[in-house]
C-alpha cells in the first residue's frame, strides 16, 4: 500500500499528481539516451500500486494500447492508490519492430531483474525493475503470441504463489495457464520479487486487435476493483473458467513440411479425433491429416500457414467434462452461474 509519493531515481510523483516521462535506460551507438515512455498517476486516496507493462517484446502491439488508454483516457478522479503504466519496455525493438533487443539479439523478457554491470539488456532490465515494478504491490504484463501465430485472450500465472490466484482470477479470463514461468521473465522475477504478477496474452504480434484490446481493458477494470483501486467497478466473471496444469496443455507439432489448411479458430473447442488441419505438398498431393489427441480448446494456433517438420500448428489445452459443458452453455449464450 502507498501512502504518498511514487519516488524513482531522479523523480517524485505526489498523491493528486501525474508525470508522463521519458526515463533513461540506456544509450545508442551514438551516446544518444535510450528512453522508455512511463505515466505514473498517483491518485488522492491511499491504495495498492499497480504497473502495466507491454511490449517487452518490440513487436507485441496489442497490450500498447491497453496500457495507454488506462494511462490516458480512463478518468482517474476516484483513483485509489498509483498507476504505473509502462506501454513500450523494449524501445530499441519497437522502434525497429523486432522480437528482441536489435544489440546482440537478446530477449529483454529473459534478463529480469537485470543487473547493471552485465549485457545490455541486464542493465536496462535493471533500470526499469529497480525504478517502476519493485515498488509496487501487484503487476500486469501484457504481451501477444510471436509472428505468425495467435493467442485466445488468457492469463499466465504462478498458481502456486500464495498470492498471484487472487490477482489471476480477477482479471476474468476464460483459461488461467498455471506455470511458474521461465527466469528471466518479468513475470517470474517481480512475483518472487514479492511483486504478484500475471502475463495476459492476447492475440498476435504487429497489429491492434481492437475486440481483445477492449476485452483485456475489462480485465484491468476488474484487477483494479478487486484490489480497490476503482472501489465501485464490478469484478467480472467471464461465465466460465479453466485453470490448465502443464500435463493438460501441448504444442501440436507438424510432422511433414508443407501448406497447412487451418480447420478451425482460436477459442474453438475440438473433440478427440476432429481434424484440426491438413498439410499438404504444392500439387495438393500427399495430403496429411492432424487430429486433436483429446478433446480440448485452441488457446493458440498457427497463422502463417507454411511449416517445416517440428513447427508449431496448434497450442491445445485440454477440457474436463464440467468445463467443457460450460463453455457450451456460454456459446449457446446460456451463461452459467459464477461458482461461490
Amino acid at each position: 500500500m502507498t501512502d504518498g509519493a511514487f519516488t524513482y531515481n531522479g523523480g517524485r510523483v505526489d498523491p493528486g499528481e501525474r508525470a508522463d516521462i521519458r526515463y533513461s535506460i540506456s544509450e545508442t551507438y551514438l551516446g544518444d539516451p535510450v528512453r522508455v515512455p512511463v505515466s505514473i498517476v498517483n491518485g488522492d486516496h491511499d491504495g495498492p500500486t499497480v504497473f502495466l507493462s507491454a511490449a517487452s517484446h518490440g513487436d507485441e502491439l496489442n497490450g500498447i494500447e491497453v496500457v495507454r488508454e488506462v494511462a490516458h483516457e480512463w478518468p482517474h478522479t476516484n483513483l485509489h492508490g498509483t498507476l504505473v503504466c509502462m506501454p513500450v519496455l523494449n524501445v530499441p525493438g519497437f522502434v525497429t519492430q523486432q522480437r528482441y533487443l536489435p544489440v546482440y539479439d537478446r530477449d529483454l523478457n529473459r534478463s529480469f531483474p537485470g543487473n547493471e554491470s552485465s549485457t545490455s539488456a541486464k542493465r536496462m532490465a535493471a533500470q526499469i525493475f529497480r525504478n517502476f515494478v519493485e515498488p509496487c504491490d501487484i503487476g500486469l504484463d501484457f504481451h501477444t503470441s510471436t509472428r505468425g501465430r495467435t493467442n485466445m485472450l488468457h492469463v499466465r500465472a504462478d498458481m502456486a504463489d500464495a498470492a498471484v490466484p487472487r490477482l489471476a482470477r480477477a482479471f476474468g479470463s476464460n483459461v488461467i495457464i498455471d506455470s511458474e514461468g521461465s527466469s528471466g521473465t518479468l513475470r517470474h522475477e517481480a512475483t518472487e520479487a514479492d511483486v504478484p504478477t500475471i502475463t495476459v496474452e492476447m492475440g498476435e504480434a504487429h497489429r491492434f486487435q481492437r475486440s481483445l484490446i477492449d476485452r483485456a481493458l475489462d480485465g484491468v477494470a476488474s484487477v483494479l476493483a478487486e484490489y480497490g483501486v476503482y472501489p465501485t467497478e464490478p469484478v467480472n466473471w467471464p461465465g466460465w473458467r479453466t485453470i490448465v496444469t502443464s500435463d493438460q496443455k501441448t504444442w501440436i507439432r507438424a510432422d511433414d513440411g508443407g501448406l497447412v489448411d487451418m480447420h478451425h479458430e482460436r477459442g474453438d473447442l475440438v473433440h478427440e479425433g476432429d481434424v484440426i488441419c491438413t498439410i499438404s505438398n504444392p500439387f495438393k498431393t500427399d495430403v496429411v491429416t492432424v487430429e486433436a489427441p483429446f478433446t480440448g480448446l485452441l488457446v493458440g494456433k498457427l497463422e502463417n500457414p507454411v511449416v517445416y517438420p517440428g513447427n508449431p500448428l496448434v497450442h491445445l489445452v485440454e477440457l474436463d467434462e464440467r468445463t467443457r459443458r460450460a463453455y457450451e452453455r456460454n456459446r449457446s449464450g446460456t451463461m452459467p452461474e459464477r461458482p461461490g
